[in-house]
């Protein structure tokens, strides 16, 4: 079984509670994603919440909120992480149970990737447990992030 360190990307874009909406998406759509982590400061990686690109929707224009609208307005605080040395089956089994896509990576209260669904169906977990999360998170549409 694979360590989800294997599988994360570390590649990860990050806003702080400094950001607005407008700022979140034009970030969004020129790095082609739908979900930013966000730290506590561009230095330290703490992460205190995630802001997907349905938060924006949902709690961002569809309450008819400016683009100058805070990060904290739209963002999901209560987070589901895992541990860079968790097997990807652990993963999967947490996307699965919290009906999440994306999960972010900590260590020591530091945000250090992000596991997603397609991560773990293309790093061969079982391919089997990235179907059975899927299965289960697509039952209910009610997505934390």
């Amino acid at each position: 079984m694979k360590a989800v360190r294997e599988l994360m990307s570390t590649n990860c874009k990050t806003v702080t509670l400094q950001d607005n909406v407008h700022e979140i998406a034009v970030l969004m759509a020129e790095n082609d994603i739908g979900f930013v982590p966000v730290v506590e400061t561009e230095d330290h990686n703490k992460i205190i919440g995630v802001v997907t690109d349905r938060d924006l929707v949902l709690r961002g224009y569809a309450q008819k909120r400016p683009g100058s609208c805070p990060v904290q307005d739209v963002m999901s605080g209560s987070l589901i992480t895992i541990s860079p040395d968790q097997d990807a089956e652990a993963a999967a089994d947490l996307m699965a149970q919290h009906q999440i896509r994306r999960l972010p990576v900590v260590d020591n209260d530091k945000l250090v990737g992000i596991i997603t669904l397609g991560d773990l169906s293309l790093g061969s977990t079982t391919g089997r447990d990235a179907g059975i999360a899927l299965s289960e998170i697509s039952e209910d549409h009610h997505f934390l992030h």
